[in-house]
């Protein structure tokens, strides 16, 4: 599989710094992903250091005045990224004018070659249910939902269940997986949450947990993936055993 949407409607989950730390782990390992920055606050554009302006971003694809990969910049040491803008919000009022949104993303990434081209393609979305959320879940191959250690994202990832169930009516069911993140070993309202967690996901959970580790946090305010700014973190260890998960299980495709 090669599009992965990283999403959850509760916002604080950890979605971008889990779709940073993902890609950076790819080119640790020989690949350039493409990045698609897809939520209006911009907070991936802004953890790699980018201020764009707004026709250098998304919010331009969406006005239909220009392809995606004319879009595209270099962040980072190989990763291949489209750029956010809070004007891009607009897009999430244009439902009811513009129906052909929720298909633009995937429709252009077929048309453009870049979904099934071999290269991963992870788009960071937004927490609210709108046209920009809808249209990268209808896009994408696989639903990685990051759920913090906590009772209310646990309620949350619930809430997320039915809302992605209702989308099986327009479209295919889309392979989702839940990623533990935030985790303490040995706490208790942690140890509780991962439990039911397995107990309400048991085929879709992932073996793999993101520990809270502040060199995650410290990474991003310098506009850092962990590997650069702490190459011997376990935070790095973390998301290696992510993206070997996600291989062996056959959810992302890597070409040789």
């Amino acid at each position: 599989m090669t599009v992965i949407a990283v999403f959850n409607q509760k916002g604080g989950v950890g979605k971008t710094t889990v779709t940073a730390n993902l890609a950076a782990t790819l080119v640790q390992n020989g690949i350039a992903p493409l990045v698609i920055d897809l939520d209006p606050q911009a907070h991936l554009t802004a953890t790699w250091g980018l201020n764009p302006k707004s026709n250098q971003t998304m919010y331009r694809f969406y006005q239909g005045t220009s392809p995606l990969t004319d879009l595209i910049q270099t962040s980072g040491p190989g990763i291949h990224f489209i750029p956010s803008h809070l004007e891009l919000a607009r897009v999430d009022s244009q439902l009811g004018k513009h129906r052909d949104h929720l298909w633009r993303l995937k429709l252009a990434l077929e048309a453009e070659m870049l979904a099934g081209s071999g290269t991963p393609i992870i788009i960071d979305c937004s927490p609210m249910l709108g046209v920009l959320s809808f249209s990268a879940l209808l896009a994408a191959d696989l639903i990685l939902i990051p759920v913090a250690a906590e009772y209310l994202a646990l309620n949350g990832a619930c809430m997320l269940e039915r809302t992605l169930f209702g989308l099986e009516k327009f479209d295919r069911r889309r392979e989702r997986r839940y990623l533990v993140n935030r985790f303490k070993e040995g706490h208790e309202t942690h140890e509780k949450v991962r439990a039911q967690l397995q107990k309400h996901f048991p085929r879709e959970l992932l073996n793999t947990i993101i520990h809270e580790n502040d060199d995650i946090m410290a990474a991003v305010g310098d506009n850092l993936d962990v590997f650069s700014y702490a190459p011997d973190s376990s935070a790095g260890t973390d998301f290696s055993f992510l993206l070997d998960e996600l291989i062996e299980k056959g959810l992302i495709a890597i070409e040789e």
